[in-house]
C-alpha cells in the first residue's frame, strides 16, 4: 500500500519520535532520557523499521523525526539522512521530517534544503526548550525562510516538557522558550509557512488557541497527552473554530496511539469532526490528497 493510498489509512499520527538509530545511538543523553522515563514512565525505544511495523499493523501512517539539539546539549543527534532513508524504505506508512539545530546558521539552511530536495523530507521539528532558543530569535529566520520556500512544515514543541524534569535546574532546559506566543512572530513574518504547535500547550493553552485562530497557516497537534486530560477550551475549539486545524498526534513511543485513540473515543468530539482530526486535516496539511490524485492520473 503506497502512502498515496490515503483512503486505506485509519489515521495519520503527525508526531512520533525516532529515539534510537540503527546502530543504537540515542537521540538524547542518558541523564535527559532518564528524567524523561521517570516523567513519562519507562517505554521501549523502537527502531524506525519497528515503528513502521507497529503502524502498518494498525493501518496508520506516522510522521517520524528526531531532535537536533547539539549546540545546547553537546549530544550528537541521530542522522537526519538515516531517518529519511529508513522512512523511504517504509514509505507505505512513514513520512520523514528532519530536525536542524537553528544555531547551525548557514550550514543548517543548506542542510534543510538538501534534506527536502534530495531526501523528500516534508517538514522540520523544533524543540525550542531543548535547543535553547526563542522561536522569534532572528538568528533562526534564515532557516524558516528556507522551510517556507521549500513548502515544508515547521513543527514546534510548545508547553512544558518532560525532558529534564526533576534534574537540577531541569537539566538546563528553559520552559519559557516553548510559549506558543513566541511562534506568533514567526507566523507574521513568514505568512506562507505552515506551522504546527505541538501538544496541548500547558500552561499556555489559551495562547496556542489564540495564535491558531488568528493565523491561517497555524495548526495544533494533540500529542503527548491523553485526550481525557485535554483542557475544556481545547476541546471546544477543536469542535468549532479549529475543526480544520487540529491534528492527531500521539508522541509515540512516549504515548502509544492505542491508548490515545482509546481515550479519544470518550472525548466529546462531534462525529463529523473526528475524521478531520484523525486524518483529513493531516492529509491536507501534508499535501497527500494532491499526490494521490497525481498518482492516479
Amino acid at each position: 500500500m503506497p502512502l498515496t493510498d490515503v483512503g486505506a489509512l485509519v489515521a495519520i499520527d503527525v508526531h512520533t519520535h525516532a529515539e534510537v538509530s540503527a546502530a543504537g545511538h540515542a537521540s538524547l543523553s542518558a541523564d535527559l532520557f532518564g528524567a524523561s522515563e521517570k516523567y513519562f514512565k519507562e517505554h521501549p525505544r523502537p527502531t524506525i523499521p519497528e515503528i513502521a511495523a507497529y503502524y502498518r499493523e494498525r493501518s496508520m501512517a506516522a510522521v517520524v523525526f528526531t531532535v537536533d539539539a547539539e549546540h545546547a546539549t553537546g549530544h550528537p543527534r541521530i542522522s537526519n539522512e538515516e531517518v529519511a532513508e529508513s522512512c523511504a524504505e517504509h514509505a507505505d506508512v512513514l513520512i520523514p521530517f528532519g530536525s536542524v539545530d537553528p544555531w547551525k546558521g548557514r550550514a543548517g539552511v543548506r542542510e534543510a534544503r538538501r534534506l527536502a530536495e534530495e531526501y523528500g523530507v516534508r517538514g522540520f521539528k523544533f524543540h525550542p526548550s531543548i535547543q535553547g532558543f526563542a522561536p522569534d530569535d532572528r538568528m533562526a529566520y534564515p532557516l524558516y525562510e528556507a522551510i517556507e520556500e521549500l513548502g515544508a512544515v515547521a513543527l514546534f514543541h510548545t508547553g512544558q516538557t518532560g525532558i529534564g524534569a526533576g534534574l537540577p535546574g531541569g537539566g538546563g532546559i528553559r520552559l519559557k522558550y516553548s510559549n506558543p506566543m513566541l511562534v506568533d512572530d514567526v507566523a507574521v513574518d513568514f505568512p506562507g509557512l505552515r506551522i504546527v504547535l505541538a501538544h496541548p500547550s500547558f500552561p499556555w493553552q489559551d495562547e496556542a488557541l489564540a495564535v491558531a485562530v488568528h493565523k491561517p497557516h497555524v495548526y495544533i497537534d494533540l500529542s503527548g497527552w491523553s485526550p481525557k486530560y485535554f483542557p475544556p477550551q481545547l476541546v471546544r475549539y477543536a469542535n468549532t473554530l479549529l475543526k480544520d486545524k487540529v491534528l492527531f498526534g500521539s508522541d509515540y513511543p512516549v504515548m502509544t496511539p492505542d491508548r490515545w485513540l482509546s481515550d479519544f473515543d470518550g472525548l466529546d468530539i462531534k462525529p463529523e469532526v473526528r475524521p478531520r482530526i484523525l486524518k483529513d486535516n493531516a492529509v491536507r496539511l501534508l499535501g497527500l490528497a494532491t499526490e494521490e490524485r497525481t498518482a492516479r492520473t
